[in-house]
């Protein structure tokens, strides 16, 4: 998606450590009209599936969810990495490693919003190594459910995640595929 390179190319800053902070219009800052356009486009691209919900997880993908739920008319659901008092032990759970935190987390899904006739479309902003996507694909099939296809915002092709989730057979539609960065002089480029 050309429009979300040049955004990228333009805001966005890279780090040591393959680290690429779009926080001023993706994952701190929304840019809403951009997401809407992902979204458009990620509806195009999954036209032919039926999709009944949305899954996410916490906290960087609720937003772009959102807008891409609204696009498709159905709800958003979001897999939570903490155990609030406020939630029964009525759940689905994995354990994911976060790259960006380098931590792992237990998350979890009330067992009242995912059942065997969903239909999923799983959103999230980045795909690197593939450790949520696979615990969430893990999420979706506990409960019986249809992992319908996999939509990320951007995904570090040069690391393993892309690779591990397309041989695991999902149809995996990331919007803009970094094939390498460089720190020292800020420079990009996309497959």
């Amino acid at each position: 998606m050309k429009l979300l390179e040049d955004r990228i190319r333009k805001d966005g800053i890279i780090r040591e450590g393959n680290v690429l902070k779009v926080d001023s219009f993706i994952n701190h800052q929304m840019d809403i009209k951009l997401f809407e356009e992902m979204a458009k486009e990620w509806k195009r691209l999954f036209a032919d599936k039926k999709i009944n919900k949305i899954l996410t997880i916490e906290a960087s993908g609720i937003g772009i969810a959102a807008i891409v739920a609204r696009e498709f008319d159905v709800p958003v659901v979001f897999a939570k990495k903490s155990k609030s008092i406020n939630l029964d032990d009525n759940n689905f759970s994995t354990k994911i490693q976060s790259f960006t935190h380098s931590k792992i987390y237990d998350v979890i899904v009330s067992k009242k919003f995912l059942s065997p006739e969903d239909h999923i479309l799983i959103i999230d902003d980045f795909l690197a190594n593939g450790c949520a996507l696979l615990g969430l694909t893990d999420l979706v099939e506990s409960a019986g459910a249809t992992v319908e296809g996999i939509g990320i915002a951007i995904e570090k092709g040069f690391q393993q995640g892309g690779k591990i989730i397309r041989e695991k057979g999902y149809q995996l539609e990331s919007l803009a595929i970094v094939e390498s960065m460089n720190a020292a002089d800020n420079t990009i480029t996309f497959r």
